[in-house]
């Protein structure tokens, strides 16, 4: 029997047809002639219907007849590839939306409701002739007839919600997230908290214990908030920090920062990118194209390389009630501006239900003018017991956003300490148990902060040149699950970021801290030091990415990460990234993992010090270089029992390991 080549060519091209959700291919592949034969029956296609052959187009190139391949209904398969888990991911965010409720931040919630259910169109990408400012021969190309099908997380909303094996949410854990339940609401969210004389001592009592409070004499700003409703008794209103409610927030200025979402979901940049002497860079989408750019920010390969952040940024901005708002007007010197978030036991919430926790969503908005200096200091603490019987599981949804001004400063310092301490001894195993006493995995397991999520985003744009931001962030709390997400984005020529991390893991926490420094313009600067100590049975996760533009040449950064394993049982992934398209660059990472030196014990104790106080003074030696950053006016005198270095210290000595596994170190070392 003999085929021509033209059948052949059809014969392949539709075989692969059938599969082309599974294949990427040059459309090249679909030239096909029209060609009738008798052997349809033979090969399964049946019989041809009378009078209709395979439609067909002319190519005005080349002159030849090309198969014209129906385009199916899109929106038949937008959730196709949805599991049921997945599903359960958009419920749960769904109820904490609370979709049809009224919202409190006028058009920064109305932009943020109109962004999260707008789905993003089904369709295909033009077609770019070769030489066009845009065209790339990196691009990916789905075989005709074959169904478009969303980015993963972005099926039923708008913006990518959380997935178990997205990249964002790799080693977080998802399950404990979705499996519990954060549909409460705040009581008169949005309406200012008012407390009688008696409860405002008390409570001054323990933000002082916290260091949460400085007085009005020694700062510019003083702004509390009680589970996200502003308190006026505890604050310091000033022409620089102020409370923002709904009726408040006309000025377009304040409205576009509020709307801008990360991840790169507001493409316009928040300042213009020099680039040659009369071009500037606008677009986040298009930057280091047409080869290396990133692309449509719904795109499977852009959500790859985000945080994640973009869907719960935008919760906030629907859901939040009032806004902590630092306005540093142009070569203002500021002292410090202080922003804390206290939550009391039941979240604030109108009445306990069992099983049912509460969402939280505090923002914070700072601008800072030209040539001025802001120190600013955000902290999260306890006002009692969060293991009480009225302890209800609550999801803290925080988001701050920062904009830096040509030749500003900006010193943020952040501490997240709450949700209790973890319990201790939990790395024993079954061996070490003693009959009668419950076990310290029991213990933790009961405790009810374990079901606490704790989420920060902080967003940064360095929007003039020489602008400085040099944050200092400490995460030694005891929820269950917190995620740390921090964004900078250097816009200006002459910007500087330098970001220095701590986390403390402990128990059967999870903890993630997450890092984006983006260096557009020119001739920009960072530095970052993370360093973590994970013990017990935790997991902590720590991912820094830096990515250097092709517009910014003479960019010099440098990263580095630490990690002490005090336990065998303990978990820890560390991940410092580059993603350099300059050619002109001077970029240095690296990571290390380790246990106490064993070497340095042994110096120590050489000297006469004994083991408890020279593991003491390792490991807040290693912690030292992080929180010397934080703010004098909140580190407390060395002698108090309740300065910052001695709150870490408690909690550092409440990680110590028991039973076998007890400071023993190998060859790896790096403290």
């Amino acid at each position: 029997m003999r085929f021509n080549k033209n059948f052949i060519t059809i014969l392949v091209s539709l075989s692969i047809s059938r599969h082309a959700g599974a294949f990427s291919t040059p459309s090249s592949l679909y030239k096909v002639c029209h060609t009738d034969t008798s052997l349809r029956v033979s090969i399964g296609l049946g019989p041809e219907a009378e009078g209709k052959g395979d439609q067909v187009k002319i190519n005005e190139e080349n002159g030849e007849e090309e198969a014209i391949i129906a385009e199916p209904d899109h929106e038949l398969f937008r959730e196709s590839r949805l599991s049921q888990f997945d599903r359960d991911c958009d419920d749960w965010y769904g109820r904490i939306l609370k979709q049809g409720e009224p919202s409190l931040l006028g058009k920064v919630s109305e932009e943020a409701l109109r962004r999260i259910l707008t789905l993003p169109k089904l369709e295909r990408e033009p077609k770019l002739p070769v030489g066009h400012e845009d065209w790339t021969p990196y691009k990916e190309t789905l075989l005709p007839g074959s169904p478009i099908l969303p980015s993963y997380g972005l099926e039923q909303y708008g913006l990518p919600i959380v997935r178990r094996n997205a990249e964002a949410w790799r080693q977080f854990d998802v399950t404990g997230l979705v499996g519990t339940d954060y549909s409460g609401s705040v009581a008169e969210t949005g309406i200012d908290l008012t407390l009688d004389d008696s409860v405002v001592e008390k409570y001054t009592t323990i933000l002082k214990a916290n260091g949460a409070w400085i007085d009005d004499d020694k700062c510019s700003g003083r702004l509390i908030y009680i589970n996200g409703r502003f308190v006026p008794s505890l604050s310091m209103i000033s022409n620089v920090a102020s409370n923002l409610k709904g009726d408040d927030i006309t000025d377009d200025a304040v409205i576009e920062c509020m709307n801008r979402l990360p991840d790169g979901f507001t493409d316009k940049l928040a300042a213009d990118v020099p680039s040659g002497e009369t071009d500037f860079l606008t677009s986040m989408k298009r930057l280091s194209g047409p080869n290396h750019n990133v692309g449509e920010p719904t795109s499977q390969f852009a959500i790859n390389n985000q945080q994640g952040t973009a869907c719960f940024v935008a919760l906030n901005s629907a859901r939040a009630g009032s806004v902590a708002f630092v306005n540093i007007p142009d070569g203002h010197k500021s002292e410090p501006v202080l922003v804390v978030n206290a939550f009391t036991a039941d979240g604030g919430v109108e009445k306990v239900e069992v099983g049912k926790g509460v969402a939280i969503h505090p923002r914070c908005l700072v601008m800072a003018g030209k040539m001025s200096e802001l120190r600013l200091i955000q902290t999260s603490i306890d006002l009692d017991d969060c293991n009480t019987d009225s302890a209800v599981p609550k999801f803290v949804n925080g988001a701050t956003q920062i904009y830096v001004g040509e030749g500003a400063r900006v010193m943020h310092s952040y501490l997240e300490e709450c949700g209790g301490i973890v319990t201790s001894g939990v790395e024993q195993g079954s061996e070490d148990e003693v009959e009668g006493v419950e076990s310290p995995r029991v213990t933790e397991s009961k405790r009810k902060a374990l079901k606490n999520t704790f989420f920060e985003m902080i967003d940064t744009h360095v929007t003039g040149d020489d602008g400085s931001y040099d944050a200092t962030i400490m995460d030694f709390g005891g929820n269950g699950r917190c995620r740390i997400a921090l964004s900078a984005t250097l816009l200006r020529p002459k910007a500087h970021a330098g970001i220095k991390g701590f986390t403390l893991s402990g128990g059967a926490q999870r903890t993630d801290m997450r890092t984006n420094i983006h260096h557009v313009a020119q001739g920009t600067t960072s530095s970052q030091s993370q360093k973590n100590m994970v013990g017990g049975r935790a997991t902590n996760t720590f991912k820094g990415r830096i990515r250097v533009e092709q517009s910014a040449q003479q960019t010099d950064s440098a990263q580095i990460a630490r990690t002490i394993l005090m336990s065998d049982k303990a978990r820890v992934y560390t991940i410092p990234s580059l993603e350099i398209i300059a050619d002109d660059v001077q970029c240095t990472h690296g990571a290390t993992v380790s246990d106490l030196s064993e070497e340095e014990l042994f110096y120590l104790r050489s000297r006469g010090v004994d083991r408890t106080t020279a593991r003491n003074l390792l490991m807040y030696g290693f912690v030292d270089e992080i929180s010397s950053g934080i703010d004098v006016s909140v580190q407390g005198l060395k002698d108090d029992s309740n300065a910052l270095r001695n709150r870490v210290i408690k909690r550092l000595q409440n990680l110590v390991p028991k039973g076998e596994k007890v400071l023993v170190g190998d060859e790896f070392q790096s403290v």
